[in-house]
């Protein structure tokens, strides 16, 4: 059985054919994966919870992970709501949910665009004592307008928490003896300019030349900090975080690939390396270790 990933919180301070997919029983590591964020969710919702609490929103929910943890550390008559823009993924988030047989009565999953709609929310969540938003803000055209807009539904005393940053997934040798050496730092840059180059598409984008804390600031929000939690796992992995690290890599190539940020040699690399039946398979080796960061920004509305 796979030894569960400990999250260590920091004190303050042209496209080429796609690989095959990663080794194990289909969607073993997105499994793992969904296991391994449940456990860092239900962390983090209990570090933000407090008793008094009544409602709590997540913003950008996705499958409604952080959701479930929320309402799990909330006060039994607290209420959650999730809010995404995909009504696909939030249908798919209910049927896990009543798969898994999560009492979702105090969950309520609300589809609105956060861009166009986030005028429309305060009815729903004006007065949050929780406001969550994990990988969500960077999507939208003004940053800053929105770190406003959701700290002004907080109540008095209210925490808005933005998962934001961190750092990227670290795993490989600089050597891999297939392509150049520093085919990871070669596809982090990748990632930058396909960041750089979705922010700068945006419609009405507007730039934040700021870090988070400085936008929770901005937005009025006092006691502001950040914890960064650590992911580390030690090679050899065992074959359920090894498969979780291939996926990831498999979806990082991929994006990089699609938009063409990748170099084309890099990305003929990366498909041996991605490959069971190439004799490069990262999956043979014994050296992959897994080294990741989140952080979570954390600011206060004034009593």
């Amino acid at each position: 059985m796979a030894a569960p990933e400990t999250a260590t919180p920091t004190p303050k301070p042209r496209p080429t054919p796609k690989p095959p997919h990663t080794p194990g029983p289909p969607h073993a590591g997105t499994a793992h994966a969904h296991d391994e964020d449940a456990r860092w969710y239900a962390d983090v919702a209990r570090s933000l919870a407090r008793p008094g609490d009544r409602l709590a929103v997540d913003i950008g929910c996705g499958d409604a992970g952080m959701c479930v943890a929320l309402d799990a550390a909330l006060p039994r008559r607290a209420f959650v709501v999730g809010v995404d823009h995909d009504g696909d993924v939030l249908d798919e988030a209910r049927r896990h949910m009543n798969a898994d047989g999560i009492d979702d009565g105090h969950i309520r999953l609300i589809r609105a665009d956060l861009d166009t709609d986030l005028t429309l929310l305060p009815e729903v969540v004006r007065g949050a004592d929780i406001i969550w938003a994990s990988a969500s803000i960077h999507h939208l055209a003004d940053q800053q307008a929105a770190v406003d807009a959701l700290s002004a539904l907080l109540a008095p005393g209210g925490r808005l928490a933005l998962a934001e940053g961190g750092l990227p997934g670290h795993h490989l040798p600089w050597d891999l003896g297939v392509g150049e050496p520093g085919m990871e730092a070669r596809l982090l840059q990748a990632e930058e300019c396909w960041f750089t180059a979705m922010r700068a598409s945006i419609p009405g984008s507007v730039r934040m030349p700021y870090g988070w804390t400085t936008a929770l600031r901005r937005a009025g929000l006092t006691d502001v900090e950040s914890r960064t939690f650590t992911f580390e796992k030690p090679a050899p992995l065992c074959a359920e975080d090894l498969s979780t690290v291939l996926e990831r890599l498999a979806r990082r190539v991929d994006r990089t690939r699609d938009d063409a940020t990748l170099p084309e040699q890099d990305a003929a690399a990366w498909q041996r390396l991605l490959d069971p039946a190439d004799d490069a398979y990262l999956g043979r080796r014994e050296d992959i270790y897994s080294l990741r960061a989140r952080t979570v920004h954390l600011g206060y509305r004034a009593e």
